[in-house]
């Protein structure tokens, strides 16, 4: 199933796309695609439902697939080629950072580059959203807390991430930093997700054209590795790394000032669509 969220900022509905392209209101039978409703218990409410049915709802804004995401998981340098562009040597262990859950936004929002800003960055990552609570999973048993799959935009501030000290955090939670959907693509149809294409355009030149195939860990072994030490809760998205092509490491580097479009999809997840905006102002 391919599950979204449609309507202004913070009125979003939660609704089912057909292949067809139909838009089908779930708000009769789910309150939002959050929390428990991503679990099996709660998908399968909407799985079992006569589709033709539930109302059809016109195409309108697309909000952030999930809702109330209560912690945005991020994996770092988990492509080996893009450690290498960033000088970095390959994590040993899943390097492990948050995002600010208030830098989620719709895929095709604005993003903002905010104040003060001279180098901010793109990233198309894979996100993972967790459906079944658990803790100190085994990998074997990851893949069975998994809800589904989204698009993430990592957008990142490279000059607050790195040269302002601290942690990375300064340059990866800013209000509109967190693009994910616009579907949020349930498990069971996914066939590998270490099998998927995904890749991202700055005003139609292509730069990231990669594939989860290059990940350095794996899916389930991310999830097993998250659950050690937090435990993980229905709604969660983790976005798990990014392939080379950053703008960071081009040469000479290439950083987002406002003006720009871009766009970036993953195999079967849908495409993402940003017009970067400079906020300019503290007020935005």
């Amino acid at each position: 199933m391919k599950l979204l969220r449609i309507g202004d900022a913070g009125a979003e509905k939660p609704a089912l796309l057909e292949d067809d392209g139909t838009l089908r209101d779930l708000s009769g039978l789910v309150e939002d695609i959050a929390g428990d409703v991503l679990t099996p218990e709660g998908l399968s409410i909407i799985a079992k439902a006569d589709k033709a049915a539930l109302p059809v709802l016109p195409e309108g804004r697309i909000g952030p697939c999930v809702g109330r995401v209560g912690k945005f998981i991020c994996i770092g340098l988990n492509y080996a080629d893009h450690a290498a562009e960033s000088n970095l040597p390959v994590p040993k262990e899943p390097v492990i950072f948050l995002k600010a859950t208030s830098s989620i936004c719709g895929p095709n929002d604005d993003v903002l580059v905010p104040v003060g800003s001279e180098k901010t960055d793109w990233e198309v990552e894979l996100g993972v959203v967790i459906g079944r609570p658990g803790k100190n999973i085994t990998e074997a048993d990851a893949m069975d807390h998994i809800a589904g799959y989204c698009v993430v935009n990592d957008v990142s501030e490279r000059g607050f991430q790195i040269e302002r000290g601290g942690q990375w955090t300064k340059g990866k939670g800013c209000d509109t930093f967190g693009p994910i959907g616009p579907w949020l693509v349930t498990a069971d149809d996914v066939n590998d997700p270490q099998d998927l294409s995904l890749w991202l355009e700055v005003d139609g030149r292509r730069y990231q054209d990669g594939s989860t195939r290059t990940m350095v860990f794996g899916v389930a072994h991310i999830v097993h590795y998250v659950s050690q030490f937090m435990s993980l809760q229905p709604g969660d998205v983790i976005t798990t790394g990014t392939p080379p092509g950053v703008g960071m490491g081009q040469k000479p580097p290439r950083y987002l000032h406002g003006g720009e479009t871009v766009r970036l999809g993953v195999e079967g997840l849908g495409e993402q669509k940003q017009y970067i905006r400079n906020s300019g102002s503290v007020d935005g």
